[in-house]
């Protein structure tokens, strides 16, 4: 059967995270998963598994969800794009399908993602527009921000900053870069600052944890010298707060022979 690849964009603030929840006792809460795959079976004419590259928690947003399934042959040559975005409800949208070789994998074919958090630094009032959307987290000392996250850059075991939920072979992970726009002092007036994490891969809510330790730091409950200890200890106990869901999009994703932008890291 035809492999085809989905790039999902959705904002969560209205489903219960990307996968199925199947409860004994109670209606299935709504999931981006089961909208999805609501919609291509409809299209499809049978049911279908939609596997997708990275699970997103309830009320976390994606840019560029990529999710793969496996399509009758005689539906490959469907307009999905279209065919889909007219099933979909508006706060989900299929920016692009096509069809795929059949070793293609959405989460086992990852070589690196992105993902973005946005902070708002005024806990008095946030703009209702960017409610949804950002963590109104409270001033911050943005060297110290700055600080924790050089020391969480690299190759380290992230065991400290996985929640349980998810287990894997290991909790090495390669963060290539944490960066934040705008860079530097801010601006006059300027409230707002989103933080990318490029790596190879993360664990469950880790980029949530990585976001709270920093925040800790910037909020002076947490010396960023001590990151290397916590990290080596690989005790979740030893961490601060996780960052709330909302400020987090899963950004872009990428796959061999994807073209990476220039003056990107190519680890």
């Amino acid at each position: 059967m035809p492999r085809l690849k989905l790039t999902i964009a959705y904002v969560g603030t209205h489903y219960h995270g990307w996968q199925i929840q199947a409860l004994a006792d109670k209606e299935d809460p709504p999931t981006v998963q089961a909208f999805v795959e609501a919609a291509v079976e409809h299209v499809a004419g049978r049911k279908t598994h939609v596997q997708c590259a990275g699970r997103t928690d309830t009320g976390v947003h994606a840019d560029a969800q990529v999710a793969h399934c496996d399509i009758p042959e005689d539906r490959a040559n469907v307009r999905w794009k279209l065919a889909l975005n007219t099933l979909l409800p508006r706060d989900i949208r299929i920016l692009d399908a096509c069809i795929v070789p059949d070793d293609f994998h959405a989460c086992f074919s990852v070589k690196r993602k992105i993902y973005t958090y946005s902070l708002w630094l005024d806990h008095l009032c946030t703009p209702p527009k960017l409610y949804p959307f950002v963590w109104a987290c409270g001033p911050l000392d943005l060297e110290r921000f700055d600080a924790a996250a050089r020391q969480l850059e690299g190759e380290h075991d992230f065991a400290a900053l996985q929640n349980a939920g998810t287990p894997h072979k290991s909790t090495v992970r390669t963060l290539y870069s944490i960066t934040r726009t705008p860079e530097g002092p801010l601006p006059h007036g300027c409230l707002k600052i989103d933080v990318r994490f490029e790596g190879n891969g993360f664990l469950k809510q880790m980029v949530r944890n990585l976001t709270g330790l920093m925040v800790a730091c910037g909020k002076g409950k947490f010396d960023p010298s001590n990151i290397p200890a916590l990290l080596e200890s690989c005790d979740r106990r030893r961490a601060p707060f996780t960052a709330p869901p909302q400020g987090l999009t899963m950004t872009k994703i990428w796959y061999e022979g994807d073209p990476m932008p220039e003056g990107w890291l190519q680890a």
